[in-house]
């Protein structure tokens, strides 16, 4: 059955009121269109955990810095309603499609600035971008008015960050992280992978690859942080047209690394590579073995 498409914030609101005095959970995905199983995942996990789903489709100019990829990001709506449809079986989904008018309305003047986990990593390379992210996402919430949200992990920088403004700014929203879908071979799912040639898409697939590498190398050896990056990042750059800006073994939490180039557990490693010129990240969770 074809979702229910809401494009305005009030009429939202009025939906979302009801659905709150039935007592009925609303859960919520937030995306930017152009979907794929992986978000697919996110909204058959919200379904089964909420008693209606809130998919939000906007693509959110604020977390785009001049020179990146606004203009090109894929608009696919007519597909994305058509996924949709094929997992909305109980009629309880609703699609938000708000136009950047109705986010970002005339004489619009308040952000979210955020630092903590927010500052290394994609905050060094995109100094700009989580507070694009967090100001949307907050005003998404607000919107939505979800008992809980379903990220993936692919953008695990970012549900950390998410996570903060949270638990700091008293936001009363349970944030869930959910696994990273892969391709077959390992590529995780991306809505950027489209631009990738055939022959592009088979060297990324070193990404994954350096990943699962390192997790072997932290379990079977023990080895010290540069030890790790270098033989990803090295693995990475024997194919050509690659480019690396950044892998990096950190806490979870906190999103930097130990001091004293020593690993501890649990630990993530993330990365972000660019391929031709479509950039890519991945990352990889490394728990003990005991």
């Amino acid at each position: 059955m074809k979702p229910q498409v809401v494009r305005e914030c009030a009429e939202l609101h009025s939906v979302v009121k009801s659905l709150h005095l039935q007592n009925l959970r609303v859960g919520f995905v937030p995306t930017m269109g152009a979907l794929h199983a992986g978000h697919i995942s996110l909204v058959k996990e919200s379904l089964k955990q909420s008693d209606w789903t809130i998919v939000s489709i906007f693509v959110n100019p604020t977390q785009f810095a001049p020179g990146e990829d606004f203009e090109k990001y894929p608009r696919t709506l007519e597909n994305d309603l058509a996924l949709l449809e094929e997992v909305n079986e109980k009629e309880n989904i609703i699609v938000f499609t708000p136009s950047a008018d109705e986010m970002y309305p005339k004489n619009f003047h308040s952000y979210v600035d955020v630092a903590g986990a927010a500052l290394p990593l994609e905050g060094t390379f995109r100094p700009t971008h989580f507070r694009g992210v967090a100001t949307v996402v907050l005003k998404l919430f607000n919107m939505t008015q979800a008992d809980a949200a379903f990220f993936g992990q692919k953008d695990f920088q970012q549900v950390q960050v998410i996570r903060q403004f949270v638990r700091d700014l008293n936001v009363p929203i349970e944030i869930q992280m959910c696994p990273i879908i892969r391709e077959t071979d390992g590529l995780a799912m991306s809505s950027r992978n489209r631009y990738l040639s055939p022959e592009a898409r088979t060297r990324a697939l070193c990404l994954s690859q350096s990943l699962e590498k390192a997790r072997e190398m932290i379990l079977r050896d023990g080895c010290r942080s540069r030890r790790v990056v270098d033989a990803a990042i090295r693995a990475i750059l024997a194919h050509p047209n690659h480019s690396v800006d950044y892998v990096a073994i950190v806490d979870p939490v906190t999103l930097l690394p130990n001091e004293d180039d020593t690993i501890q557990l649990p630990a993530a490693i993330l990365l972000a590579v660019r391929v031709d010129d479509t950039r890519l990240i991945d990352n990889l969770l490394i728990e003990s073995e005991n």
